[in-house]
């Protein structure tokens, strides 16, 4: 395996840097990379960057769930959920080989913060509200048949429950993948570890930004008519030495999820129910285990090190066993966990849950023209998000018709014929890259040495690596190892065969033994991530 022209794919992104574009897009989550897609979709020219990889920032460390937001319903955020919904539907079906319906139970009990007849009331306002999706309506379940169905629930009080449906992408990265993919096919230009050190400033007009290339460490001065601030949680970074940094925008808050085996008893879908100070907890199937969370923490520490604290994990323990009394599950129990922050606005909320999870796409003109930011965000909603900030550019960038509307994402058309492929090869790659497994097939039929296994587990072999590194703007061991292949969601968090893909990637882009050696030090600080936080920021009721 020699270093092939597909891995010059940055390099030639940033040899077209130091022009003059249309639009700056910072931030590379599914927020920025919709943003980016949608603008040259309209025509413009687009730049889009993130400081690490693409989805590796808030998209990576959510609930990984495509909802319309049942919970928002109580805070009478009629338009948010429908919204939500419209846009749950649509990737269903522009993107089914990433995004699946996930049924849920909602518990009914006696006493509890809301009663049955409120919930029920719920459930219609959510089927109406989605009267165009193509999940079943909910239905309702009596005391019995829930606990035949779900034997370890905590059965003194319990009423019954309603099942219903939302939907959950397994691997939000891979989501992320695609939209930059889509982006790039639609004529934006991509760069991810290019981190902006400052934007330019003409007057009380920004007029592009510096940016920072973290592999050569190359600085570029870029301009642009427009630069969209889409970076989530770091949004406040971006504005330092401006007019509009002159407040704060985020106020964002922690949420930690937990990862442990199956439990006896443990339901087989997913399940939905109130903590003891009125947050949303779930209890989700994931890669064959179950996870389950969130709290809901305010945060003001250092975004790059984030993890969950002591009080976090007892606290969704303790949940937990509220409703699964005999789950057994303990802190020996959990495999691993993660945590992120949410993008939320800057508020004087006293409860975190009082803060809206509505985005907002501000304009900063006229005291720093050309600067659009978006505060707030989800993973289901980025093609509306999109639109806003297509619609806040109209009158800037001559934008045409053409829109998110009708595309549907690279891998989401008929997988190709791989009959001759391992069933297990072709299962799992169908079920990631959807109708672009066909790419790793060529790679693997084409030599013998790309069809070694380097993970036996998840049967990731030589011929995916190659391909996601060709074709997948994969530089950097955590690159592959969290967001291409995923073998980092495994309890180890791929430590068993995070050498053997270092030794790939060094043999395929030409790295020597110290770039080798820095690769794997890297994913050894990235563990950092999934060990547990020495103070806590703020109790995790989210108060």
């Amino acid at each position: 395996m020699n270093p092939s022209p597909e891995m010059d794919q940055r390099e030639r992104a940033l040899s077209q840097v130091d022009r003059d574009w249309d639009a700056i897009v910072i931030g590379g989550g599914v927020n920025g990379l919709a943003v980016a897609w949608d603008l040259a979709l309209g025509g413009a020219s687009v730049l889009v960057v993130d400081k690490g990889d693409w989805g590796s920032g808030t998209s990576a460390w959510s609930s990984r769930m495509v909802h319309g937001g049942l919970k928002y319903l109580e805070k009478y955020d009629v338009r948010l959920v429908r919204e939500s919904l419209r846009e749950r539907e649509w990737l269903l079906r522009s993107a089914p080989h990433l995004v699946k319906p996930l049924p849920f139970l909602l518990p009914f009990y006696r006493g509890g913060a809301h009663s049955k007849t409120a919930l029920r009331a719920g459930m219609i306002a959510y089927d109406v509200l989605s009267f165009d999706k193509s999940v079943p309506r909910h239905s309702v379940l009596s005391r019995d048949e829930v606990i035949a169905e779900v034997p370890a629930i905590r059965r003194e009080g319990l009423q019954g429950a309603a099942r219903y449906y939302d939907a959950q992408v397994e691997y939000s990265e891979r989501l992320c993948v695609e939209l930059l993919l889509g982006a790039e096919a639609a004529g934006a230009v991509a760069i991810n570890h290019a981190r902006v050190e400052r934007l330019l400033i003409d007057g009380s007009r920004v007029t592009g930004v510096v940016i920072v290339d973290e592999i050569a460490g190359e600085q570029h001065e870029v301009s642009a008519r427009a630069v969209v601030n889409v970076t989530g949680p770091w949004l406040d970074d971006v504005f330092k030495g401006t007019r509009a940094g002159e407040r704060q925008w985020i106020g964002g808050t922690k949420g930690t999820h937990l990862v442990v085996p199956r439990f006896p008893g443990a339901p087989d879908e997913a399940m939905y129910y109130e903590s003891d100070d009125g947050r949303p907890m779930m209890v989700l199937p994931w890669l064959g285990r179950i996870m389950i969370g969130s709290t809901d923490v305010r945060f003001s520490g250092d975004l790059d090190t984030i993890s969950a604290d002591e009080d976090e994990l007892d606290y969704i323990l303790y949940e937990t066993r509220k409703v699964f009394p005999d789950c057994g599950l303990t802190r020996e129990s959990i495999e691993f966990w993660y945590s992120g922050v949410r993008p939320l606005p800057y508020v004087d909320a006293e409860k975190t849950a009082d803060i809206s999870r509505r985005h907002e796409v501000v304009d900063h003109g006229p005291q720093a023209d050309g600067l659009i930011s978006v505060v707030g965000g989800k993973l289901t909603t980025f093609r509306a998000v999109a639109k806003h900030v297509r619609a806040a550019l109209s009158g800037r960038l001559p934008l045409g018709r053409t829109a998110m509307t009708a595309v549907v994402f690279p891998g989401a058309g008929p997988v190709p014929d791989v009959s001759d492929i391992p069933k297990e090869f072709a299962q799992r790659w169908a079920r990631l890259y959807g109708s672009r497994a066909g790419g790793i097939a060529e790679i693997y039929r084409a030599a013998g040495s790309a069809r070694r296994l380097v993970d036996s587990e998840l049967c990731v072999c030589v011929a995916e690596l190659l391909f996601v590194m060709r074709t997948e703007e994969a530089v950097r061991l955590n690159d592959v190892v969290f967001r291409r292949v995923m073998t980092g969601w495994q309890p180890d968090q791929g430590a068993s065969s995070v050498e053997a893909i270092a030794d790939v990637m060094a043999m395929e882009a030409g790295w020597d033994e110290e770039r080798r050696s820095w690769e794997l030090a890297d994913y050894r600080r990235y563990l950092r991530r999934f060990q547990v936080m020495e103070e806590p920021s703020v109790a995790a009721t989210g108060h």
